[in-house]
Formats: structure tokens, sequence, C-alpha cells
């Protein structure tokens, strides 16, 4: 707690113009954060291994994995609270940690928001959101918790603890705090997830708005695929503490780089193929064209990622696949289906026209980008 504390408690007593204070911040460098080879371990276990990326002024990025792969630990690293085994980070071009150098979290001008929240409960909303501004006048302190607790929306409810909150209200105000000593990269545990799901997704466009007119760059923890994808505009998959890969949203999904973000983005299925002398592939979808086909030998197998919005229904001329399971999810139904050879494949089909388990229809791809990874022997 202590160093949750000082980290909150201890930034410039200046007051700058909060929606170009990240911006000034990173003005000597393009990266405002660089995360190179980092390595980490806890008790002697390897918990994040060799991990590079970068992340821009006003960018906002997101790490995406399953539970223990890591990303947690790098976020804390980044944050100060975590040591490196090996690499370095730099915030604006300065070196802030390397296995031998570890700049505290109060001096990193990074805002944190905790998963569990960690609000103060004997402290009213006005004076959790003030916390760190103790090196301010009292005037420019009151002038600034008026201004956060406006741009939050907690309009009559500063006089008011934690217990009294509903759990959005209280998470605005552990946005507010954090967001208060004008930080240059704010970093988010989880931050939605005890969260219903209509009012995450309402909490966290309205952050993603809010980052972008401050022009404020972040980096989100999350196990949720679809939180990272309406949130980050760089989003980086984890596993087992490697980043796989670090790219846009639509990379992540079209071209994804291993099999694992292949299957973990996306609800993908993998079918068997063997390459053509023509570059094409042969499959129980029939013949697929893949530029990254290309550098395979003729007849080597390949594993062909198929996801559900890459096949439509077909009357009776396209492939013929049998039903398995089918689950409404109200403008589309998304079918389980298996194929002559017995591979399995999902589809998203308008939810207008229903079929059921052991019904067999036809479908036809639509893969505006075919992704083939090489079996290894």
């Amino acid at each position: 707690m202590d160093s949750i504390l000082s980290m909150m408690s201890t930034q410039s007593g200046e007051p700058l113009p909060f929606p170009d204070s990240s911006v000034t911040a990173a003005a000597s460098s393009p990266d405002l954060l660089s995360v190179e080879q980092v390595a980490c371990a806890i008790e002697g276990h390897s918990v994040v291994r060799e991990v590079s990326f970068t992340l821009r002024a006003g960018e906002l990025g997101c790490l995406l994995g399953p539970s223990g792969c890591g990303k947690t630990t790098l976020l804390r690293a980044i944050a100060g609270f975590q040591a490196l085994s090996s690499g370095r980070i730099a915030l604006r071009g300065a070196e802030v940690s390397t296995a031998r150098l570890r700049t505290p979290p109060e001096q990193r001008r990074l805002g944190f928001v905790f998963q569990d929240l960690a609000l103060f409960p004997h402290l009213r909303v006005d004076q959790n959101v003030g916390f760190g501004l103790q090196r301010l006048t009292r005037a420019e302190r009151a002038e600034r918790v008026a201004s956060m607790i406006d741009l939050l929306g907690l309009h009559g409810l500063d006089r008011r603890y934690p217990h009294e909150l509903s759990g959005g209200q209280q998470q605005r105000v552990a946005l507010a705090r954090s967001l208060a000593p004008q930080p240059d990269v704010l970093l988010l545990d989880e931050p939605f997830s005890s969260l219903d799901a209509h009012l995450r997704a309402s909490l966290r466009s309205e952050l993603v708005s809010l980052l972008r007119r401050l022009g404020m760059a972040a980096l989100l923890v999350t196990h949720d695929q679809a939180e990272a994808f309406s949130f980050a505009d760089r989003i980086g998959v984890m596993r087992d503490g490697r980043l796989e890969q670090w790219d846009t949203a639509f990379d992540i999904y079209h071209r994804p780089k291993s099999p694992f973000v292949a299957s973990f983005v996306g609800e993908g299925r993998f079918i068997a193929g063997r390459v053509r002398d023509d570059g094409g592939i042969d499959s129980a979808l029939g013949v697929l064209r893949s530029q990254g086909g290309a550098g395979l030998a003729s007849g080597a197998r390949v594993r062909v990622l198929v996801r559900p919005d890459d096949l439509l229904p077909d009357g009776t001329s396209g492939v013929q696949a049998r039903i398995l399971s089918a689950a409404f999810r109200g403008a589309e139904t998304l079918y389980t289906m298996v194929l002559e050879d017995g591979s399995e494949v999902c589809a998203l089909f308008p939810s207008h026209v229903q079929h059921g388990p052991g019904e067999h229809i036809h479908v036809t791809t639509d893969l505006a980008h075919v992704v083939v990874f090489a079996v290894e022997a």
C-alpha cells in the first residue's frame, strides 16, 4: 500500500494545461513508452520473457491474454512496482527500469487504475480525487478536483464516501483520481471486470472518448478480446510470459503471426490443407488462394485458419456441412458445423433464418485474408 500511496501522492506541483501534458512530455522522443527485451521473475519463477513494444503519445495500447500469461506483472513493471530481471523500460526517452535501476513509481508521471480500484474508504470522493495533489496549493488543488469531478460526471457526489456509490460511480472516482495529477500514461489493470456487461461497455466507451480528447496515452490489461478491440490502437497478445504479436486490431484479427494468436482471437478454427503447385491450398472447403502460401513448397501440409465471418450460406452449390450446435446471439446465430472430412468450423449467419443440430446446409468461403501455418514435422 505504501508504494501505491507514494505513486499517487507525488507529482509535479506546477499546474499544466491538462490536454497538452502528455504531448509536451513526449515531445523529445517519438516513443512515450519503450519496453525492450523485458523479463521479470517472481520468487525465482520466470513470469515475463523478453517482451518488447513501444507506445506513442496519445496512443491507446492493450495487453491481451489469458489469466497467468504475465500481462499484469508487465504492467506493474512499467509502473515501477515490479523489478526487472533483464531488459529496460524507458519513458519519454529516459531509462526508468533495468536489472540494476528502478526509478520510484512516484517519479514516473504515470497514473494507475487498479483492478480492485483501491479507493480510500475513509475519504470522501473529493478527497480521493485530490489525494495525489498535495504539492499544489489549496486553491489549485480545489480547482483541479472540481475539474476532474466535472470531467468524469461526478456532480453532486463529491461529499459521499465510496461505500455510498454504485460500482460505476466508484470506477469514475478511481479514474478521476488517476487523471488528476496529469500523468503522461494511464495504466489500467482490468478496471471494468467487476461491472455488468452494459455498464462496462458504456464506461469503456466514455473513457476512450475522454482519452482521445485529452490526447493521453494509455495501456490496458484485459483477457477480454472485445474489450481490447474496442479500446486500443495497438494490441499485444501475450502467452506464457511472451508477447506473441503487437499490432493493430485489424492485423491481430486478419493477419495473426502465430497459431496461438489465431486461435485465441476471434473464435477461429483450423482445417487441414496442402499447398498446390500453383500456390493454392487444397482443403475441405475447396481450393483456397493465399498470399501466405507463397514460400511454402508444393505439397506442404498446412493449417488454414477459418473464422466465423469467413463462411456464408450458399443454397445447394457450396460445400456441405452438418450442424452440430447453434447459439443464438440476437442479430446473428453462431453455428458449429462439421465438414465432410470431420473438420469442425464455426459460422455466423443472420438469425432470421434458423437451422437446427443435425441439419445439413451448404456453405461457401468469403476469405479476404487466407491465413495458413505450416504443419511442423
